[in-house]
């Protein structure tokens, strides 16, 4: 069985609606991810994910959410609950991301409930892990990523856990401001990462995805690495030709056309 590499990006809170049905055109038409070997994804804002998931609903490239509360439903004004992110069609919600942390105090005992929300609710979680520069400097780096791992999967069963993926994210890479890790950066956590994680109930490792300014110039390195199981991508994903460009290079350097 082909493992497929990922790649996908999040529109964080950008794009109309309209945007977004021209972005869904050109993913929906092109062949690069229909490949077997790759996984294609989207993660549109809240206000586009019933259009995106529609858009998208005959082609391979999977739709997540941004975020979920871990009530199927209730008075949480504002919120989402796992069964409206199904009720969208979505395959995929992303939590625990380095701005829900940061600027929505968002704990590591709240992502391990949406964790198990969504899995209950047959949806695949993306948890976002990663450390801060202060945490890097002090030596604390791998201590804070596999502490948000392991209490975000808490509870997790392994016949759950082959539903869960990881994204790496070192918040001092992330942004517009942020820093690009080295591939030596990167592949030093995901060996890491690899080491300490649980195994599947098939023994297969956790997918750790990789996301931290991923450009054009360094997805080819980060795709070689042997741990990385996917880029997550921002803002050079935001036009479609640029998550395809990605898609294209790392698939030359991670899987060999023949």
């Amino acid at each position: 069985m082909t493992i497929p590499f990922w790649v996908g990006t999040s529109w964080k809170m950008n794009k109309t609606l309209g945007e977004a049905a021209d972005y869904c055109a050109v993913l929906h038409d092109a062949e690069l991810l229909r490949d077997p070997r790759l996984q294609g994804f989207v993660i549109p804002p809240f206000t586009a994910l019933s259009e995106v998931c529609r858009a998208l609903a005959d082609s391979p490239v999977m739709v997540g959410a941004q975020n979920m509360h871990w009530a199927d439903a209730g008075a949480y004004t504002g919120e989402v609950s796992p069964l409206m992110v199904r009720d969208c069609g979505a395959d995929i919600v992303e939590l625990g991301h380095s701005e829900r942390r940061e600027s929505f105090n968002e704990t590591d005992v709240a992502i391990n409930r949406k964790v198990k929300a969504a899995l209950a609710k047959g949806l695949r979680p993306l948890i976002c892990v990663g450390e801060t520069a202060e945490e890097r400097a002090l030596g604390a780096a791998a201590d804070s990523v596999l502490r948000q791992c392991r209490i975000a999967l808490g509870g997790v069963s392994a016949e759950d856990l082959e539903r869960v993926l990881i994204a790496y994210e070192p918040v001092w890479a992330i942004g517009e401001h942020g820093t690009p890790a080295t591939a030596e950066d990167a592949g030093w956590m995901h060996r890491r990462l690899r080491e300490a994680l649980p195994t599947t109930g098939q023994g297969e490792p956790l997918p750790v995805l990789y996301g931290g300014s991923v450009n054009p110039d360094n997805c080819a390195a980060l795709a070689a690495l042997p741990e990385v199981a996917g880029l997550f991508i921002g803002r050079s994903a935001w036009r479609p030709e640029g998550l395809l460009r990605i898609a294209e290079r790392a698939l030359e350097v991670r899987r060999p056309l023949a």
